[in-house]
């Protein structure tokens, strides 16, 4: 049988039910956060988006804003542009 220190062990439990409550606070805060944000006419979508591009570090945004592009650009959604910039459904 293990030998368990029963005051350690409540300590350890007593610190994540503490954490958890904690978490679920925090949660609510941030629920709180974009009910404002919305209710005052942002895009909760866009401000998401940005917030995930502000975690990413500068090489890796730029990876994927460059693939965006390209797909986008494929798709017909961005103009294409030739070599000396024009855009190459004018020409």
């Amino acid at each position: 049988m293990v030998n368990v220190s029963t005051d350690q062990l409540k300590a350890i439990i007593g610190r994540v039910e503490k954490l958890e409550e904690e978490k679920t606070a925090i949660s609510e805060d941030i629920k709180d956060v974009w009910r404002e944000a919305k209710g005052n006419g942002f895009d909760v979508k866009a401000i998401r988006s940005i917030i995930k591009m502000r975690k990413q570090d500068a090489q890796e945004r730029e990876e994927q804003e460059t693939i965006l592009e390209t797909y986008m650009r494929a798709l017909g959604m961005l103009p294409l542009f030739d070599q000396e910039g024009q855009d190459e459904t004018q020409a």
